[in-house]
Formats: structure tokens, C-alpha cells, sequence
């Protein structure tokens, strides 16, 4: 018995050493890769989105700021000390130890231990004190704004739920597997900076969980038509009538499709081919080195617009209810005033969901976005002729650094836990490339210039685009709490548009709010009014509040501009639009 007992013992000791070995050669060709990616920042051929000498100015000038009041100073050194003063008195009396609600504390180890329990505390005081002093930046500098998110930063990182020394959960799981925690931690990092190339690239899914087309946008389709921007996905329907007028989906193309095609029962085009509509869906490209010179309005007259016309051959119908989900909401508006600059009236309907028409205050998106860096964006994109995915996909994740950076950074690399399976996280890691003509126009016209607003800032295809002629019926969807799209910045079009407008303003963020589909249990609702007031905020306070998705709401809205049926339409299979392959299509799969 103590034979096989030492012969276990010994076998596991020459597992455990091989195991070793291995990580460490990979650690090896980990750190030069990281070499090699600094070098790539360094030298500048690496696009960065934050701009060392920008942040240094910006606080610089929170610093005179702060010094030219000295008494607004003293009040805070007032307020971070009676802040940490609190923190002391909990860690001595840890009866005064009280409910916290912040979900990196969750763990019961936390107030259980002593020290970590004081760590917490002195952080959080911090945090608050943090939070506090910045509260009293003023609004509408950019120096302030980058301050403000860079400082939030910093402080996220500081967690002590982020280092294995000051996290008890960790520190457990690192007793309790006997090490094993530690190294599968370091066998995920070590995943990470090798599929990054030098650059972490956190895994906040599982990447076998799903598959385009077999887990993920599976409704039934064939793809109808494509040209080098896009592929045109015309669905089978699930019913044996459906309304005349068909209906275009018109998604981002910063990311695929397919969040509007999850699964079966968060499925917005399965919900809506279930009511009836004879549904096609725009399927971008993932653009490479050729397309670097496709602009917006390539993007509008090889997206949209080409695949109306390919709408109204099938099926026969001069006019299509549209819609577009962020980036192509702004490109179905856009489009909206260039078909009343030309006198075009083909669209029945238009919806926009979380897309912004005034781009004074884009939020903190607005601390990536300046003149210096789209220089830097333009000289890096100079011989790639795109931007790489990662680059929009790491912004998105610095908006939420708590839920998308450190959660799995404590998960993944301290507890040596897999990522679960989340279909919309698995989309989220599926971003696309962008093109460099029509991200520096976007850009530099849109977001800088604010000139989507202005009548006649804007011309696609030599026509003035002025949102103000669009008459066209429109339903606007924006989101309370959505980082990307401020509703407050989709809000303006209500006062802008010349036609009728139904504004509702969802629950939830940029996803969660946009794909809330109903159930029995449907967690976000959504407020509407009659009136739409100038101020966004006045809209709310006087806004009713409805539970439940606003799905049926639009669906509703829809309906009741239309009571002509028609037989279900099937795919084309014939003729000059026959069937090209089945949904989802090739482009959607293509990395």
C-alpha cells in the first residue's frame, strides 16, 4: 500500500513539474510578444487609445483648478478623512460592519476576515472619497471629462478584490485546490497574451460554448443577394399571411448581426417574423485591406439602399418599413434626409434603436475622441487601411472596467475559473474591423463636428443631408442607462424630425435594454408620453412607466399603419434574386 501511496505521490510530482515547465516556456514567449507589442506602441505603428500627453494636461489642469480654491480643497481633505475615520471604526468594531452592496464584495470572506474586511472598508472609503471629490468637476470640459474616467480607472484597478494577497476568495481557493488555482489562473493569462499577440486580451466567455449558425442566428433564411459590403438575408416566415409591407433590418457594423439573431427566445427577427412581417436583415462584411477606401455613404448606397431596391424586386412592393440599431440607426437617418433630398418616399416606417442624432455630449466615449487621436488613427490606418476590432471592443469594455475588465481579471487569472457561457458576451468578443475612409469621416463630420444636427454639414452623394425634411413616421427607441448611446443625445430627435415620432425610452443599457424580449418574467420596461418636451429630463418626469419589453409596444405601433395581408413570402429560390447560400450567410462567419 505505501508503495502505490509513493508511487502516486511520485507521479503527480513529475505531472505537476512538466506542468511547470511547460508554463514556464510559455511565459517566455509571452513576455517577448509583450516586447514586441510595447515596441509596436512605442515606435507608433500601434494605434493607443489613450493619449499620454493629452491625460497629462488634463491634469494638470485639475490641479490649478484645485489649487485656485483653496478653500473648495480643504472641504475635500475634510471629507476624505471623515471617510476614512468611518473605515477605522469599522474594522475596530466589526459589529458596526454593515450590508455591502458592491458586487466585488459579495463573498462572504470579505466581512468574515478581519484584514480583508479592513482592506474592503479603507478602499471603499477611498473609493467614495474618490467619487466625491470628482462629482465637483465642472460639466462640459474635456480635461474634466478625462480626468473624471481616467481617475475612475485607476481607482477600479486598486481593488483589493483584484490582487490574490488582499482577496479571501482567492486566497480560499488557493488552499483549497492545493495550488491548482493559481496555476490554472496563470495557464488563462498566459491564453490571453498569446491570443492578443503580446496584448491581454481577457476572455470573457466561452469561446466553444457557441456557434454562428448553430447555437446563435439560427431562424431560417437564405441569403438573397450580396455585393462587397454586405449580404441580404430574406427569412422564411412562421406564419401564412404576413403584412404587405416588408421590413429591413439595418444592424452595427462595429459588431455582426446576429444580436438581433441570439437565441430562439431572445430573437428580435424571430419575434417579428412570428408577428407577421416578411423580415430581411443587412449582414456586413468584416472589412479588410480592400475596403479601406468604402466611405458612409458607400456604407449607405451598398448597404441600405441597395438592398431596398433588391426588396422591392422580390417582393413586389414600392415601400418598406426600415430599421436600425446604433451606428445603422445613424446611417437609416442619414439616409432618411438624403431619400427627402432627392424626393424619395420608398420608406413606409423607420425605427432607430439607441442611435444618437446630437453628438454634443456623447458621454465618455467623448474621452477617446479628439482631434489628436483621430490624427494618430489616421497615420496608423495609413498602411492597414482599417481598424482593428480589438481597439473599439477594449473602449466599450473601459465604460464598464468593473463588470468587463477586473470581474474577469479576478475570476479568470486569481480564482482560476473558465469564463462561463453568455451568449451576449460571446457576441460582444465577435467585434468586426471598420474601414479607414468611413471611420475617419464618421468621425471627424459626425461625432467631432456634431454635423448630423446641422442642416447641410452633412452631403452623401452630393446631396445635403438636413434630418429636419425627414417626414417619414419614426419609432425611437433609446435606453436609461446606456453608455454608448446617452439617451439624452437620442432624445433631440423628437424636436428635429419634421414627420410623426414615437419616442420610448427603455430600461437597462445598449444591449440588455434593446434586447429585452417579453417573457414571463421580462426584467426592463419602458416609459412613453404623449408630449415630447425640449428638455429630456422634463420628458421623463412627465413620461408613464410600463412593465414589461417594449417589443409588443413597437410591434403594436407598426401594425397600426398597415391592415393589407398577403400569402407568406418564401425565400426567393428563382429568378434573379435566387437563393445564394442559407442563413446566417458566410460574411457573419468571416474572423
Amino acid at each position: 500500500m505505501r508503495d502505490d501511496v509513493n508511487s502516486a505521490s511520485t507521479t503527480d510530482i513529475a505531472e505537476q513539474t512538466e506542468r511547470l515547465a511547460r508554463l514556464t516556456n510559455r511565459a517566455m514567449l509571452a513576455a517577448a510578444q509583450m516586447q514586441g507589442h510595447a515596441a509596436k506602441q512605442a515606435s507608433g505603428s500601434e494605434y493607443q487609445l489613450m493619449d499620454a500627453g493629452a491625460l497629462a494636461k488634463a491634469y494638470g489642469t485639475f490641479w490649478i483648478d484645485m489649487m485656485s480654491d483653496p478653500a473648495k480643497l480643504m472641504d475635500i481633505q475634510k471629507t476624505v478623512a471623515t471617510e476614512m475615520m468611518a473605515a477605522w471604526q469599522t474594522m475596530l468594531n466589526p459589529s458596526d460592519d454593515a450590508p455591502v452592496r458592491d458586487k466585488r464584495f459579495k463573498d462572504q470572506s470579505w466581512s468574515d476576515d478581519p484584514v480583508a474586511r479592513s482592506y474592503r472598508d479603507v478602499f471603499l472609503a477611498f473609493d467614495r472619497a474618490t467619487t466625491g471629490l470628482l462629482a465637483r468637476l465642472p460639466d462640459g470640459s474635456k480635461d474634466h471629462q478625462r480626468v473624471s474616467f481616467y481617475s475612475r480607472q485607476m481607482v477600479s484597478a486598486l481593488s483589493p478584490s483584484n490582487y490574490l494577497m488582499t482577496n479571501p476568495a482567492a486566497r480560499k481557493a488557493l488552499m483549497e485546490t492545493q495550488g491548482e488555482s493559481l496555476l490554472a489562473g496563470l495557464e488563462n493569462l498566459l491564453a490571453d497574451l498569446e491570443r492578443g499577440d503580446g496584448r491581454l486580451d481577457i476572455a470573457t466567455n466561452d469561446d466553444t460554448a457557441f456557434e454562428v449558425g448553430v447555437d446563435l442566428a439560427t431562424t431560417k433564411g437564405q441569403v438573397v443577394f450580396q455585393n462587397d459590403l454586405m449580404q441580404l438575408i430574406q427569412y422564411a416566415p412562421t406564419t401564412k399571411q404576413q403584412h404587405a409591407t416588408p421590413i429591413l433590418f439595418v444592424p452595427s457594423w462595429i459588431n455582426k448581426f446576429y444580436i438581433l439573431d441570439m437565441k430562439p427566445e431572445n430573437s428580435l427577427i424571430r419575434y417579428m417574423l412570428d408577428q407577421g412581417h416578411s423580415v430581411f436583415v443587412v449582414s456586413w462584411v468584416n472589412p479588410t485591406r480592400d475596403h479601406a477606401e468604402k466611405d458612409f455613404a458607400d456604407y449607405m448606397t451598398e448597404g441600405p439602399l441597395a438592398a431596398l431596391d433588391v426588396i422591392r424586386d422580390i417582393t413586389g412592393e414600392e415601400k418598406a418599413n426600415i430599421l436600425g440599431f446604433c451606428i445603422g440607426g445613424i446611417l437609416v437617418t442619414a439616409m432618411l434626409a438624403y431619400l427627402a433630398g432627392i424626393g424619395d418616399d420608398r420608406i413606409a416606417s423607420a425605427t432607430t434603436l439607441a442611435s444618437m442624432v446630437d453628438f454634443e455630449d456623447v458621454g465618455e466615449i467623448g474621452v477617446f475622441i479628439d482631434d489628436e487621436r483621430l490624427q494618430s488613427m489616421r497615420h496608423h490606418m495609413a498602411e492597414k487601411g482599417y481598424l482593428d476590432a480589438h481597439h473599439l471592443q477594449d473602449m466599450f469594455s473601459m465604460l464598464r472596467e468593473r463588470d468587463l475588465i477586473w470581474s474577469f481579471v479576478e475570476a479568470n487569472y486569481l480564482r482560476g475559473e473558465k469564463p462561463p457561457a453568455f451568449d451576449l458576451l460571446s457576441w460582444n468578443s465577435d467585434s468586426t474591423r471598420l474601414p479607414s475612409a468611413m471611420l475617419l469621416w464618421y468621425l471627424e463630420e459626425v461625432y467631432l463636428q456634431n454635423g448630423l444636427r446641422k442642416p447641410g454639414a452633412l452631403e452623401l452623394n452630393g446631396v445635403e443631408i438636413d434630418i429636419t425634411k425627414i417626414t417619414t413616421p419614426c419609432f425611437i427607441l433609446a435606453t436609461e442607462l446606456d453608455h454608448i448611446a446617452p439617451w439624452h443625445s437620442v432624445y433631440p430627435a423628437t424636436g428635429l424630425f419634421g414627420g410623426e415620432v414615437e419616442f420610448v425610452l427603455g430600461g437597462s443599457g445598449h444591449i440588455a435594454g434593446v434586447i429585452n424580449p417579453p417573457a414571463k418574467r421580462v426584467k426592463y420596461g419602458y416609459r412613453t408620453s404623449d408630449t415630447y418636451p425640449a428638455s429630456p429630463d422634463d420628458f421623463q418626469a412627465q413620461s408613464t412607466a410600463h412593465e414589461g419589453s417594449w417589443w409588443p409596444h413597437w410591434a403594436a405601433w407598426l401594425e397600426a399603419r398597415e391592415t393589407k395581408k398577403v400569402p407568406a413570402r418564401k425565400p426567393a429560390t428563382k429568378g434573379k434574386y435566387k437563393a445564394i447560400e442559407a442563413a446566417p450567410g458566410s460574411y457573419v462567419k468571416s474572423a
